[in-house]
């Protein structure tokens, strides 16, 4: 058998191939060590510094330079702020301030939101005037509530005294101003007429989200936008009270109330427009066309007297009541005894069928069928 180097790589190229590359890396390595060995010698970086192979190099020594340092400031120099300087406006701009002022300022909170301006009404309705607190805007269901709103607590009159609504009402700005003016320019003197001053007004209604009268689905009533009360009385400081629906008051002073409202109020309405208000006024500053106007409520007289059912008392200085005199005797000793029973004599006769009427047995009565 003859064996040959063709014929082996022939048969076994994989090692050949092997063997080739093996002789490959042997010469690699070995130009390698030579190059860095002349590297080294003239002081060059290594080809291999790249794959991190080579042997380490000495480094230079480090000269330290000497840098100038800034002159001290002088004494008579002004000190220095923190704050950054003024712009032309005389505010210290933004850009300019120090860095940890611009720092600080970073993490502050978002702005908040922009408030709503202060309407006219509201600047006007002072506490010298009334107590009335800002509430916040109501947004009920449908077009209820409204917006400017205040808690009327009370209204302050021009003697400072103070006139309480019972309970608070909760109003527009303008009709809480409307109803202050009512009670300061037109029942004070009113109240000075019949001898005393104004203590408490009584509110029976003022916001409810409801419609007209409290009808199911009727058109939305002014209390359901807090544009509207109902004032039953008024008490003075007296202990009197101002019924505006009492028909005992006199006359006047309610035609002098309903004169003054229909004056200052866009509705009036109270006895005689409908039943839902014989016992209140309703009050409120509804907006029509061309400022169109409802004064409803008639002054009813006072309902007449009914004569009592038992008769009146005797009066002490009338005379006393006759008493009838008894019969006389007669001479012929008969006492009218014969005469009183002939004329008892029917009477009598009717009694013995009564009582035989009596004596018989009770038939139970039999119902007649209508």
């Amino acid at each position: 058998m003859s064996f040959s180097l063709p014929d082996f790589r022939r048969k076994w190229s994989c090692r050949g191939y092997m063997s080739a590359g093996a002789a490959m890396v042997t010469a690699a390595l070995g130009l390698s060590l030579v190059l860095s060995e002349r590297a080294e010698a003239r002081k060059s970086t290594s080809p291999l510094d790249i794959f991190g192979i080579a042997a380490p190099r000495p480094r230079a020594a480090v000269h330290s330079a000497k840098i100038p340092l800034p002159r001290p400031r002088p004494e008579e120099a002004p000190k220095a702020s923190d704050e950054a300087p003024p712009d032309a406006d005389g505010k210290p701009s933004a850009d300019k301030a120090s860095p940890d002022k611009r720092g600080a300022d970073k993490p502050a909170e978002a702005a908040p939101a922009p408030q709503k301006p202060v309407s006219a009404c509201r600047l006007a309705l002072t506490e010298e005037i009334a107590i009335a607190p800002s509430i916040p805007d109501i947004r009920g269901p449908g077009a209820c509530g409204g917006e400017d709103l205040v808690r009327l607590e009370a209204v302050v009159l021009p003697d400072k005294r103070k006139v309480t609504v019972k309970p608070a009402a909760i109003l527009r700005c303008t009709m809480a101003s409307a109803i202050a003016d009512w009670l300061r320019k037109d029942m004070v003197p009113l109240a000075s007429s019949l001898g005393s001053t104004i203590g408490e007004l009584d509110n029976f209604d003022s916001f409810e989200c409801r419609g007209r009268n409290r009808v199911v689905g009727a058109m939305l009533s002014e209390h359901g936008k807090a544009n509207a009360i109902d004032v039953r009385a008024i008490k003075l400081a007296n202990g009197q009270s101002i019924g505006l629906t009492d028909r005992t008051l006199a006359r006047e002073v309610r035609e002098r109330v309903l004169h003054s409202v229909c004056a200052r109020f866009s509705t009036v309405l109270g006895p005689g427009s409908d039943w839902y208000h014989e016992d209140h006024i309703h009050l409120d500053l509804a907006q029509r066309r061309n400022d169109y106007r409802i004064c409803q409520w008639n002054v009813w007289d006072p309902l007449p007297q009914v004569a009592p059912l038992l008769p009146a008392e005797r009066p002490e200085e009338a005379p006393p009541r006759e008493v009838a005199a008894k019969p006389e005797a007669k001479p012929d000793g008969k006492d009218g005894t014969d005469d009183e029973a002939t004329e008892k004599s029917p009477a009598t006769a009717e009694k013995p069928a009564a009582d035989a009427g009596k004596s018989q047995p009770h038939k139970p009565a039999t119902k007649k069928r209508r």
